[in-house]
C-alpha cells in the first residue's frame, strides 16, 4: 500500500522570500492608499511662507537716534532760557538808565502838563527816534529830541504815546528836560513797560515849554 504525503511547493529558499515580502509589501501599499482616500484635511503648504531678507544696516540711516534729539531739545531749551534772562536784565538796566536820567524832571513835567489844554505850545519843537528793541532788552523805546527854538532859556515837559495798530493808546510816557539854552537841545528816553511782542508807535501828543 503506497503512502501519500502533502504536496510541497518546490523551488528554493530565496525565491520563496521573495515571494512572501512581496506580500508584505503589496497589503502595506493597499494600506496607505486606503488611508489616503479618507476624509482628513490635507495639511496646507508652505508656499505662502515669507521669505526672510537680511537684517538692515543700521550705518545706512539717515537722522539721529532719539538720545541725541533730546539732548538737542534740552540745549535750545537752555539756550532759549538764557536768552530771556539775558533780554530781562537789559531791559531792567535800560529802565533803571532811563528812570535815572529823568528822574529829577518827571515830576515836574507831570505837574505842568496837567494844566494844560491841548497838545501844548512846543509840539514843533520835538521829535522821536524809535530805539532798536536789541538795545532796549525788548521794550519800546524813543529818544525824544527837544530843540530850544526860542532865544530864552527854556524847560520843557512832553507827554508821549504809544499806539497800537488802530491807533489806541496802550501805554504813555511823560518826560522833560529843564533849562534848555536858546538854540540848545536835550534827549531824555520816553519808554513803554508793554510787552516787547506788542506792535507799538511812539508818538507825541502833547509838550508844553514854560
Amino acid at each position: 500500500m503506497r503512502t501519500l504525503y502533502p504536496c510541497r511547493i518546490r523551488g528554493s529558499r530565496p525565491a520563496r522570500t521573495a515571494a512572501a515580502l512581496a506580500a508584505v509589501t503589496g497589503a502595506v501599499v493597499l494600506t496607505v492608499a486606503s488611508c489616503s482616500s479618507s476624509s482628513a484635511p490635507a495639511t496646507p503648504t508652505d508656499t505662502a511662507r515669507p521669505t526672510l531678507t537680511e537684517a538692515p544696516n543700521p550705518s545706512t540711516f539717515s537722522g539721529e537716534p532719539p538720545s541725541a534729539l533730546a539732548s538737542k531739545a534740552e540745549s535750545a531749551l537752555a539756550e532759549a532760557s538764557s536768552r530771556s534772562a539775558s533780554a530781562q536784565a537789559a531791559a531792567s538796566s535800560f529802565q533803571a538808565s532811563a528812570d535815572a536820567q529823568a528822574a529829577q524832571s518827571r515830576q515836574k513835567a507831570t505837574e505842568v502838563l496837567q494844566g494844560v489844554a491841548g497838545s501844548g505850545n512846543a509840539l514843533s519843537d520835538v521829535t522821536l527816534t524809535g530805539v532798536p528793541r536789541s538795545t532796549t532788552g525788548g521794550l519800546h523805546a524813543a529818544v525824544v529830541t527837544i530843540v530850544n527854538s526860542t532865544r530864552e532859556t527854556a524847560s520843557y515837559a512832553v507827554r508821549v504815546d504809544f499806539t497800537d495798530a488802530s491807533g489806541n493808546t496802550v501805554d504813555t510816557a511823560v518826560v522833560g528836560a529843564e533849562n534848555i539854552p536858546a538854540g540848545g537841545k536835550a534827549d531824555p528816553i520816553a519808554f513803554s513797560r508793554q510787552p516787547g511782542d506788542l506792535s507799538l508807535t511812539p508818538v507825541v501828543v502833547k509838550a508844553q515849554r514854560y
